[in-house]
């Protein structure tokens, strides 16, 4: 199923400072629309400089993990990166233990060999970006179905994909742009033995916890660092420890020399989505349906998880990851619903549409082009409107069941227990397949913590959404159980082989189908997903080909009418330039935020009894001591986070800030809380980016964890560039380093 909202963006640089820097930039396209702007602002290098194909250039440090969950940079020309400490937080939990735990404690490599392999993590390189707009769009006409424009395109992106080598780790992904007007294809190298080298404890990584999450001012050390290894031939290469370390064609020099009020920033890294231009009837449709029950789910699965996280230490090890997955956008929804409301987001859509309306109607050309575009979306959003909180009800609290997750990857093997048991090899292909998710799954699972979450969670769907768009199982809780979730859960859990390892792999010994047909759980993950595949799917679908259909022609009229704006497509997973000035910002009248934070926050939130305020002791001592060494600021205190009016969204955590010479000044972790309804409009007077400062990074690293020979390892830039006689000279696609640059490895 598509998105749940289209994505689509266009934005307009003006005069000003203050909303200059709106805008999430296709690398690609920098020269042409970018680069003079930058260069006003005090950018030093060019965007060849940042994007080159034929030569090593800034693109070539950023990292995109996995999919593109995460950002982040490389630091050494032997393989290693930094990201967030949030981005490295589940392969962190998954190494530790009551007896080993790295969360509370920290990890350090002190040695290559104690470097420990992160089970299933990649991470990828961009190599090139084409255009092939002109002939995708050659292939389509005026005419077509939607479902036949659709189905051209996915044809059209499997030849274009399937034209690029696999050989060697390479991949290639057509991505559309401007809703259907524009089409690239993203070239990627991807390599597979990446290595946790490092991580503080939490109480410096999420220091502040959920109290702090998307606020200012903020002082967490929101970092961690890995490390890339090859196959000795320095291609990608399934962990061995004969790897060596990956030898990158760029790794970002750190600069020692910190940032100030009006100083240039620029940001690179891969950011998930945007909704730009999320239309009137979408906005409305979030704050009054998706956004509240996204919050009412969310809130409720936190609770039942922090009481027995608090319980039991192995609980808290084990849910660590899972609660910080679901609290995140917990307080992001609240955050953006807020935003959307104090900024009149509603009414400023509504004029924009009727406007551009107006402008349309005004030709018989343009009208015949692009006229019903409001008409699609009004009725498309009506149309989904009649499903949405059970649409959202389903994939927040019933998919929010741990045991319905694992009926999914049984599914599987249900399917080949009904086609054809007798199928000995297929059947122990799909027995294998379970086997190896119930690795993954038992590992960090409490079947009596699911137990209360799920008998929630279909409590809340009963009560709350229409009774004719409930899946099935809730007739057999009303017949069976009375209505009573507590002991229908209670008995679905005492014997499904879905919630015990120990009845699960009995199970798999000698798989049958009369088992699983039987099993409560099974029962229930196939009532919820034929539900979903059956009714919600294809109703939310049907009215998608109108939302489709009327993006597409709302943003070619946009663009039509203001052709000469600087137009951005919205974030899509795909690598973006944003750009803008390090400042603080008035939240409300009368309030000001300075820019930068430093150690003082830090002592002066110190609480040792709220474990969200936890100062380690030999944190504490060295900041009691102003135990900085050489990474402290002019004035000798110890800076921990700054601001910058940048424009990122969630998959930018972990990316790279860098100065006006390419040089790394700190790692982008958040935005804040007063310009959460940035990924729908972005608000130039309050919307900022939180860095933690990368001299506070190799502070922890080097002072607090001992770990300076990671340190050592970079390339540090020591000296101002105002200082040196070159300052203003750009270096070119990695030809030189930067004045003032003094190599440290």
């Amino acid at each position: 199923m598509k998105k749940l909202y289209l994505l689509l963006a266009a934005a307009i640089l003006v005069s000003s400072t203050a909303s200059a820097h709106e805008g999430m930039w296709l690398l690609n396209k920098l020269q042409q629309v970018n680069e003079s702007q930058m260069r006003e602002l005090g950018f030093k290098l060019t965007a060849q400089d940042i994007y080159d194909i034929n030569k090593s250039s800034l693109k070539d440090a950023v990292v995109r993990m996995g999919p593109g969950f995460c950002s982040a940079e490389m630091v050494s020309e032997q393989g290693l990166f930094l990201t967030n400490h949030h981005c490295g937080y589940d392969a962190i939990q998954g190494f530790s233990s009551v007896d080993h735990d790295y969360l509370t404690d920290g990890f350090w490599a002190m040695t290559r060999d104690q470097e420990l392999n992160v089970p299933g993590l990649t991470v990828s390189y961009l190599v090139r970006i084409d255009d092939v707009t002109e002939r995708v769009l050659a292939e389509l006409s005026a005419d077509m179905s939607e479902a036949d424009r659709e189905a051209k395109i996915d044809e059209l992106a499997q030849t274009i994909q399937g034209e690029v080598s696999t050989d060697n780790g390479m991949s290639a992904t057509l991505k559309t742009m401007f809703e259907g007007n524009e089409f690239y294809l993203f070239v990627y190298k991807t390599y597979r033995d990446v290595r946790l080298v490092g991580a503080p404890p939490s109480a410096i990584g999420k220091f502040g916890g959920d109290t702090d999450n998307w606020m200012w001012p903020r002082h967490t050390g929101d970092f961690s660092m890995f490390r890339v290894y090859t196959g000795k031939d320095g291609e990608p290469a399934d962990y061995s420890a004969d790897n060596v370390p990956y030898r990158p064609k760029w790794h970002f020099p750190v600069s020692l020399n910190g940032v100030k009020e009006g100083d240039f920033a620029m940001i690179m890294g891969y950011p998930g989505s945007t909704d730009r231009f999320l239309c009137s009837a979408g906005v409305e449709l979030a704050l009054d349906v998706e956004q509240p029950s996204r919050v009412k789910i969310r809130g409720e699965k936190l609770d039942l998880m922090k009481e027995d996280m608090d319980a039991d230490p192995a609980v808290r090890i084990q849910y660590a990851s899972k609660y910080a997955q679901v609290s995140n956008y917990w307080k992001y929804f609240i955050g953006q619903q807020r935003g959307l409301k104090r900024l009149h987001v509603y009414d400023k859509k509504k004029k924009q549409e009727d406007e551009l309306l107006t402008w349309v109607n005004a030709d018989p050309d343009r009208k015949g082009d692009w006229g019903e575009f409001l008409t699609l979306l009004d009725n498309g959003y009506a149309e989904r409107a009649k499903f949405e909180k059970a649409t959202t009800y389903m994939q927040e609290a019933a998919f929010g069941s741990e045991m319905v997750i694992m009926g999914f990857r049984m599914y599987g093997l249900l399917n080949q227990l009904r086609t054809d048991p007798n199928d000995a090899a297929k059947v122990a292909a799909q027995v294998a397949r379970v086997q190896a998710a119930a690795d993954d799954f038992f590992k960090d699972y409490h079947a009596p913590t699911d137990q209360k979450i799920t008998a929630a969670m279909f409590r809340m769907i009963h009560e709350d959404v229409d009774r004719d768009l409930q899946p099935s199982v809730m007739g057999t809780v009303e017949k069976k159980f009375k209505g009573d979730f507590t002991k229908w859960a209670a008995k679905l859990f005492s014997t499904s082989v879905l919630t015990d390892r120990t009845r699960l792999d009995a199970f798999l010994a000698k798989p049958n189908l009369k088992t699983l047909d039987k099993d409560m759980g099974m029962q229930t993950m196939e009532s919820c997903l034929m539900h979903y595949r059956a009714m919600l799917g294809p109703a939310v679908d049907a009215a998608q080909v109108d939302i489709d259909k009327g993006y597409r022609l709302m943003v070619a009229a946009m663009r039509a009418k203001a052709p000469q704006k600087m137009w951005y497509p919205n974030a899509n997973s795909t690598m973006r330039l944003t750009y803008g000035v390090v400042g603080g910002y008035h939240p409300a009248d009368a309030v000001y935020y300075d820019m930068q934070t430093t150690y003082r926050g830090i002592l002066e939130k110190e609480d040792n009894t709220n474990d969200e305020f936890v100062v380690p002791a030999r944190e504490h001592e060295l900041l009691s001591k102003r135990d900085f060494g050489r990474y402290a600021n002019a004035n000798g205190d110890l800076d921990v986070c700054f601001l910058s009016n940048n424009d990122i969204t969630g998959g930018n955590s972990g990316s790279p800030v860098l100065n006006a010479y390419g040089e790394l000044i700190g790692i982008a972790f958040d935005g804040n809380w007063e310009a959460m309804s940035g990924d729908i409009a972005f608000e130039p007077e309050l919307q900022r980016t939180i860095s933690v400062d990368i001299r506070y990074v190799l502070w922890v690293i080097d002072k607090y964890a001992g770990a300076g020979h990671l340190v050592n390892e970079m390339t540090l830039v020591t000296k101002p560039h105002e200082d040196a006689a070159d300052a203003d000279a750009a270096p070119t696609n990695g030809a030189q380093l930067p004045a003032g640059t003094k190599a440290m490895n």
